[in-house]
């Protein structure tokens, strides 16, 4: 007798957090009703309940009158980036307090098609000037998050393809920054 897998091909497979995937969605939503050109964000991920509970002023101050669902999520936009430093250096230098449950990251982004990638220069600066004037290049908005509990959630929106209907979401769509955002979660200290 054979093994059945745990899925077939055409079943739908749901976030293994769920409350971290709506935040992702939220914060896409929100970053796309203010269209394109935009600096790179990063957002601390309370607990609702913690924030509702621990800080009521401010969660009524954004509308926040409740706990909310159970486990989930209130994204809070942080200050922007310094001055010429891109995300994922900063992301190198953050460690979040014990409060913050998870974090993501908005930016946006060219990308080519898997078929030029032999022809893309090895210095950054000429691969970057190489995409930017790539007839195949499409603009993309990336949201990646991460929890503590090692979940993660992505969203990606073409701006080809500006609506909100056709954002593409999952798990594994951004491994790179979502390693970033995991290690910016790590709360193990060093001792001195």
């Amino acid at each position: 007798m054979s093994e059945t897998p745990d899925t077939r091909p055409d079943e739908v497979v749901l976030p293994e957090d769920p409350a971290l995937a709506t935040a992702v969605l939220e914060v896409e939503a929100h970053v796309g009703r203010q269209g394109w050109d935009q600096p790179a964000r990063l957002y601390a991920l309370v607990p609702t309940a913690s924030l509702v509970e621990q800080e009521p002023a401010l969660a009524a101050a954004m509308g926040i009158d409740g706990p909310g669902d159970e486990g989930s999520f209130t994204p809070i936009e942080q200050d922007a980036l310094p001055p010429g430093e891109s995300l994922e250096e900063a992301l190198e230098s953050i460690a979040w307090p014990p409060a913050v449950a998870g974090c993501a990251a908005v930016v946006e982004r060219l990308v080519l098609p898997p078929e030029v990638d032999d022809a893309i220069p090895e210095d950054p600066a000429e691969a970057e000037r190489f995409a930017r004037e790539h007839p195949l290049r499409q603009e993309v908005r990336i949201v990646a998050g991460a929890t503590r509990a090692g979940a993660s959630y992505c969203a990606l929106r073409l701006r080809a393809h500006d609506d909100e209907m056709a954002v593409v979401d999952g798990t594994g769509l951004v491994p790179g920054l979502v390693e970033l955002l995991h290690a910016t979660l790590d709360i193990t200290t060093e001792e001195n």
